[in-house]
């Protein structure tokens, strides 16, 4: 059974930069499909960055140019680089792994932006 962890988050200031990473464990990493959400307080979830799992990369538009996600399959690990943080990136993000049998989450963890 396929299982993800995210870590890495916590509170920076505005303009700072932090790396989550989220690590996979169960059958073959690399041919999950995999991205990050967030959810703010009192907001619904919202897609973040995806990445195929030959690399290919999407992302929301609020966070173009400011975020990157990338994937090391020997390490079965995922991770989302993100600079130039504002406050409104504060927020519960989550790791997910799309499987053939259906979407997998992470627990979440909390990154918090001060102004």
């Amino acid at each position: 059974q396929v299982q993800v962890v995210e870590s890495g988050g916590g509170l920076v200031q505005a303009g700072g930069s932090l790396r989550l990473s989220c690590a996979a464990s169960g059958p073959p990493f690399r041919i999950y499909p995999m991205g990050w959400f967030r959810q703010a307080a009192g907001k619904e979830r919202v897609l973040v960055a995806t990445i195929s799992w030959r690399g290919l990369t999407d992302y929301a538009d609020s966070v173009k140019g400011r975020f990157t996600t990338s994937r090391d399959n020997a390490k079965n690990t995922v991770y989302l680089q993100m600079n130039s943080l504002k406050p409104e990136d504060t927020a519960v993000y989550y790791c997910y792994a799309d499987l053939s049998t259906g979407r997998v989450w992470g627990q979440g963890t909390q990154v918090t932006v001060s102004s």
